[in-house]
């Protein structure tokens, strides 16, 4: 019975506390999207399984938020319905850590999520054993131009985080004399912008709000994909010249196909480097881009690992060959 319980509570530790413990030595870690409703876990896991030699500490896994479907009733009529396409993030993450045996961090949304629902699912990962969660406004609605905050829900991630953190000390939405165990306390985590978040006005602006998180209870950052070292490292240090101390994780995506020239800039608002790009655009296939994607981001690794990043952070999006060819050559 012993062996069972040291099987089950080995994960269980704050990204902070896998910081700590890896004594300056850089961790690899990546985030998975869940599965369209209706199919199994199984591609999932075929996707994250390459990866498990790398040892990753943790894993994230993303939440999608609600959108629009219509509904053909027949007679030129349309019935517009809300559904998610991409559920059970917290299923999934309890299912990751069972099979894996790795804490895993799943993402709370403020954009279609009320403050009573994010109770809820606090509440679940505390059942489940969770103790990291990214705290994230989200992104508008789909075929909305702008963000806007659901009835009942936050308005920014700064907010988010200080319910996060509310909850963790025992203050509940509703019940304010519940007992709460201080093992209850989440680490959060929360998104930084290299190149500034596409509505803020300026990078100082964007550093301010990213400041105000912190001091919200935030405490670790993982940033948006780049694909230019500097951007990051000046990122890093302006950060710390406004007195942000916490750990900052670099978010890292090979390219893969060409279509990525387009879609990247386009759905995160970053750029590309023009060396890179100019190698992108002479590959004659995607096989090739593929192997350049895998040539660029080894490289910007290992200038990431002499610059100290605590952790080389993957966006997978459902791939792992890439991401096994670049952490093949650093781990």
């Amino acid at each position: 019975m012993l062996s069972i319980f040291n099987i089950q509570f080995r994960y269980n530790m704050k990204i902070t506390d896998h910081i700590k413990k890896a004594n300056g030595k850089t961790l690899f870690s990546l985030e998975v999207v869940p599965p369209q409703k209706g199919i199994g876990i199984e591609d999932l896991y075929a996707n994250i399984d390459p990866l498990m030699e790398f040892k990753p500490p943790f894993i994230d896994v993303t939440t999608s938020r609600e959108e629009y479907v219509y509904i053909d009733k027949g007679n030129g009529l349309m019935e517009r319905r809300i559904t998610r396409m991409r559920p059970g993030t917290l299923g999934i993450c309890a299912a990751i850590q069972h099979k894996y045996n790795v804490d895993t961090v799943p993402h709370l949304l403020c954009g279609g999520f009320t403050k009573d629902e994010t109770e809820y699912l606090l509440v679940d990962c505390m059942y489940l054993g969770i103790d990291n969660v990214m705290a994230l406004r989200g992104d508008a609605m789909k075929g909305h131009q702008y963000f806007e905050p659901t009835q009942g829900g936050h308005a920014s991630a700064m907010d988010l985080v200080h319910q996060i953190n509310d909850l963790g000390r025992g203050k509940y939405l509703h019940n304010q004399d519940q007992i709460c165990d201080e093992h209850n306390k989440f680490c959060i985590g929360v998104a930084g912008y290299p190149e500034k978040h596409m509505e803020a006005p300026s990078m100082n602006y964007d550093l301010k709000w990213l400041k105000q998180k912190v001091d919200a209870g935030a405490d670790y950052i993982v940033t948006q994909m780049f694909f230019d070292n500097k951007k990051f490292i000046e990122f890093v240090q302006k950060a710390r010249e406004m007195g942000i101390t916490v750990p900052i994780i670099p978010g890292i995506k090979p390219i893969a196909t060409k279509k990525h020239l387009k879609i990247l800039p386009q759905v995160f608002k970053i750029d590309l480097p023009e060396e890179l790009i100019a190698e992108v655009e002479k590959a004659k296939n995607n096989d090739i881009v593929k192997q350049i994607g895998v040539e660029w981001a080894i490289a910007q690794c290992r200038e990431l690992l002499d610059f100290g990043v605590p952790v080389l952070h993957f966006y997978s999006m459902g791939k792992s060959d890439n991401i096994k060819n670049v952490a093949r050559e650093l781990f």
